[in-house]
């Protein structure tokens, strides 16, 4: 990133701005708001469940209010701080999403957040099914809201890095892959066309596909919980059911797999959390790994975007899902949260200034076309993350320049009431986001799933088929 796009303002915004929640998603977005959109601190205003960010908060000159949200307090909270014309950032965990978007909506104000937040306890709430819990129910609920309101300003749901980011980095993929083989794309405009694309390049499955290998030299100890990024948001989203979005291709279906009775349908579930589900895949530093298959919105938006339909039936679709490798120290971190039951240990760290070494290596893996797989993405190392952006590790920054590319479409786009990644301008986003993204880059692989079971010679795989679901998954 040359010093002079350090000082490049995108667009101005004459509104207030409130954040809530400031953890290290946060406290890595303020440097980069003030950066690149012309607004002033005293514009700026953060609610926050805790004390957590105040000296990043007062370095700022921003408001620093703590006054947790909940179902009962929220409105009366927020109703003074917002009013017609302003944005509001959700980088929250416990806080509704949709309540939040359906509120801004009333007052004529943007939104914005990371990923589709229930109020506390529904990730894991006994009394509802593990189909509601899902990642699937929450997206369903949002996008109801379309159908509820036919207009308003514009309400970006789940446009962090993923997911978010990655949707863009897929259609940049898919238009890489078409050049590299012959395949005349065009320039696709509407969902239509990025699905007939992608059949007719024969994309059969999409990993988003990240090892995130950043070290600390302090070791992780017992009943810690360590991190490079929110320990409450990955505990809370790999202790809901792991989720895919299903493919046409596929003809085996799990065991353990359960379908949805009502919406879209493009994505199924297994019948145990994320974050004891393993999956095989492939990023260019890393290789071949074993990622957990943690739920995301991204797997089922993506897979749902690019189906190709005749009428109402379905000729094809992807298999989608994440196959998240985190730092060490997270890997620890989740064999104890197993061992005692998924129940959170009481000690929570998350590695920043402390971080000596290491990358987020993130991106998307795009498999079956006629050069097998393709991994296009963002390889970011602490240095180079340290050098671009105050308060931000490798794996937020990846975040952070997603919330801030995000807002800044959402500005120059203010009435496009509810809006997913796959629905925004991916080249305008990739531009503001690209300069904060370290190398980024797309790799060819021969690998595929079959290629790396070592000595487990006993598995059940199909031989004929390697991109089938069951290949991939570690038994």
């Amino acid at each position: 990133m040359s010093d002079a796009s350090f000082d490049l303002k995108y667009t101005s915004f004459g509104g207030r701005i409130v954040m809530v929640g400031f953890g290290s998603i946060g406290q890595g977005v303020l440097p980069l708001l003030l950066r690149h959109i012309d607004v002033k601190p005293g514009q700026i205003s953060i609610v926050t469940a805790d004390e957590t960010g105040r000296a990043e908060a007062e370095e700022y000159g921003v408001r620093f209010t703590v006054s947790p949200l909940r179902k009962g307090n929220y409105l009366s909270t927020l109703d003074p701080l917002i009013s017609e014309g302003d944005f509001l950032i959700n980088l929250s965990v416990d806080v509704s999403s949709v309540a939040l978007a359906e509120f801004c909506r009333s007052k004529g104000a943007l939104y914005l957040d990371t990923c589709i937040e229930p109020w506390s306890g529904q990730y894991t709430d006994p009394s509802r099914s593990p189909s509601q819990r899902s990642n699937y129910a929450l997206r369903e609920t949002a996008l109801a809201l379309r159908d509820k309101y036919s207009d308003g300003p514009t309400a970006i749901f789940t446009h962090g890095a993923n997911p978010g980011l990655v949707s863009h980095f897929v259609k940049q993929a898919l238009l890489n892959i078409a050049k590299d083989t012959g395949v005349e794309a065009g320039k696709p405009e509407s969902r239509e066309e990025w699905a007939q694309l992608s059949l007719r390049l024969g994309i059969k499955v999409i990993h988003i596909a990240e090892r995130d290998t950043q070290v600390s030299p302090i070791p992780k100890a017992a009943g810690e919980f360590v991190n490079t990024w929110s320990v409450d948001g990955f505990v809370g989203e790999g202790s809901q059911p792991a989720e895919l979005g299903w493919g046409t291709h596929e003809r085996h279906f799990p065991a353990d797999g359960h379908g949805h009775s009502a919406g879209s349908r493009c994505a199924i579930f297994l019948a145990r959390p994320g974050a004891s589900t393993r999956v095989r895949s492939w990023t260019p530093n890393e290789g071949p790994y074993h990622g957990w298959l943690i739920t995301h919105n991204e797997s089922i938006s993506l897979a749902d975007y690019l189906t190709v339909r005749e009428g109402e039936a379905v000729k094809c679709r992807p298999t989608v899902h994440y196959a998240y490798h985190p730092c060490n120290a997270a890997v620890l971190s989740l064999h104890e949260l197993a061992g005692k039951n998924w129940q959170i240990q009481k000690t929570k760290r998350l590695m920043m200034d402390e971080i000596s070494e290491g990358m987020d290596e993130l991106g998307v893996l795009l498999m079956g076309h006629a050069k097998g797989a393709y991994w296009y993405g963002s390889q970011l190392t602490i240095e180079e993350a340290r050098r671009l952006a105050p308060h931000n590790n490798a794996t937020s920054l990846q975040v952070t320049v997603a919330v801030l590319s995000g807002m800044i479409w959402a500005i120059e786009n203010p009435d496009r009431w509810v809006t997913e990644p796959e629905e925004m301008d991916f080249e305008r986003v990739l531009e503001i986001a690209r300069p904060y993204l370290g190398t980024m880059t797309g790799v060819y692989s021969d690998w595929t799933p079959l290629l790396d079971r070592g000595l487990l010679f006993s598995e059940d795989v199909d031989e004929e088929d390697p991109w089938q679901f069951k290949n991939f998954r570690v038994i």
